[in-house]
C-alpha cells in the first residue's frame, strides 16, 4: 500500500509535489531517517531534536505533529507493524523567492515508510575524491540537497566499493555517505568532533552516551594506523569496516561487542 502522511493527512496515493516548491527545485529541504522496530519509532525524539536545530538554522518554525503517535498510525495502514522499518520525514520550502529562505504556503512535510534493508554485516570504504566542506553552511544538516553525496556513493560503487570515506578541507577525518565514523586504537575509540563538518549522528550521540569515545582531529594516518573502524547510522547501527582502499581491516572484539550491545537493546 501506497499510504503517507502529509500535513496531518493520511493520504493513500502519490504525493503532489508543486513544481515551483524549492525542496524539489532547488534540494531547500530538511529529512531525518528513523529506524522503527515492530512498529514504535526508535530514538524519535533525537531526531526530531536534530530536524528542529537544523529548521532553525534555515529560520524555519518546526512542529512535530506529534509524530510519536503519527508514525506507528502509518506503519498500521501500510502493513508494517513488525521487524525493521526505514520512516523518512522530510519538510520542503516551498513556493517563494529564490533570495528568500522562508516557507511558502504550500511548503510540505511528510512521511514516507518502507520495509528496511538487511542489516550488512561489514562494509568497505573507499577515499572520496573530493572533500567536504567542513565550513559550508549545510555542515551538519539533513539536508535534502544531497547530490554530493550520491555522487560520492557512485564513484564508490564503481570502485567496487560500499561507501566514499571524506576528509574535510583541511584532511581531517570527517564522516562517510551515510554515516559516522569511528576509529579504534588500542582499546580506544574515537570519532572525529561536528567542527569536522560531520552530521551529529542520532546514533553516534548514543554510541558516545554508552562508552567512553574519545572525540578529536583525526587524519589519514590515524585510519591507516587503527585497529578496527566501525560506521554508526540510525538504521543499521553499528557496522564494522572491512577494509578502506582495498586494504582489509579486521573486525575486533570492541566493534563487535559494540554491535551485539546495540542491537540486543533495540538500538
Amino acid at each position: 500500500m501506497s499510504w503517507i502522511w502529509c500535513n496531518g493527512d493520511f493520504l493513500d496515493g502519490p504525493l503532489a509535489v508543486s513544481p515551483a516548491d524549492r525542496g524539489l527545485t532547488n534540494g531547500l529541504g530538511l529529512f531525518e531517517t528513523v529506524l522503527a522496530l515492530d512498529g514504535k519509532p526508535v530514538a524519535l525524539a533525537l531526531h526530531l531534536a536534530r530536524m528542529k536545530a537544523g529548521a532553525a538554522r534555515l529560520g524555519w518554525s518546526f512542529d512535530d505533529e506529534d509524530f510519536e503517535h503519527e508514525i506507528p498510525k502509518l506503519l498500521a495502514r501500510k502493513g508494517l507493524e513488525e521487524g525493521r522499518v526505514r520512516v523518512r520525514i522530510a519538510m520542503t520550502a516551498g513556493a517563494g523567492d529564490l533570495r528568500d529562505l522562508a516557507r511558502g504556503s504550500d511548503a510540505l512535510t511528510w512521511i514516507t515508510a518502507a520495509a528496511s534493508l538487511q542489516l550488512p554485516e561489514s562494509v568497505s570504504l573507499m577515499t572520496s575524491g573530493f572533500p567536504r566542506n567542513e565550513r559550508s553552511p549545510l555542515a551538519g544538516l539533513k539536508c535534502a540537497s544531497y547530490a554530493e553525496n550520491l555522487i560520492a556513493l557512485d564513484q564508490a560503487r564503481l570502485a567496487g566499493a560500499d561507501e566514499p570515506l571524506f576528509y574535510n578541507t583541511r584532511g581531517e577525518l570527517c564522516e562517510t555517505a551515510t554515516a559516522n565514523v569511528f576509529l579504534v586504537k588500542g582499546g580506544a575509540i574515537f570519532t572525529p568532533p561536528l567542527t569536522s563538518g560531520c552530521l551529529p549522528g542520532t546514533m553516534r550521540q548514543r554510541v558516545m552516551q554508552q562508552v567512553g569515545v574519545t572525540e578529536g582531529d583525526l587524519t589519514e594516518a590515524d585510519v591507516a594506523s587503527a585497529d578496527e573502524v566501525f560506521l554508526t547510522s540510525a538504521i543499521r547501527g553499528v557496522v564494522p569496516v572491512s577494509a578502506i582502499d582495498a586494504r582489509g581491516i579486521s573486525v575486533g572484539l570492541v566493534t563487535a561487542r559494540l554491535r551485539e550491545e546495540v542491537r540486543s537493546r533495540g538500538m
